[in-house]
């Protein structure tokens, strides 16, 4: 495990990760902290902007899926895929003997 400190909203935010996952927890927070200083000026108090912040970004995420835009699977997804599939040949191939 590894920790990275997340500069969000003027705070510091001590993140947990698996190692190796360092500079992708960065830029998340980091695209967090571009949506939170677009809010600002608004006067919400912390806990609304980071609210705020998580929506648009969700928003923006459900968009991109709405129109296709789908990401490609992580690897622990694709493993799990995979293994479904081999199991998915077996079940076939019994029934096929």
């Amino acid at each position: 495990m590894s920790n990275v400190t997340l500069q969000i909203g003027g705070r510091s935010y001590l993140v947990a990760c698996a190692a190796g996952e360092e500079d992708r927890v960065q830029e998340l927070g980091q695209m967090i902290e571009d949506k939170v200083r677009e809010l600002s000026p608004s006067g919400h108090n912390e806990t609304r902007l980071l609210l705020f912040a998580a929506l648009l970004l969700a928003d923006e995420l459900h968009e991109a899926r709405r129109k296709g835009g789908s990401p490609a699977p992580t690897p622990d997804q694709a493993d799990a895929l995979e293994a479904l599939a081999t199991r998915l040949e077996s079940f076939a191939a019994a029934l096929e003997g």
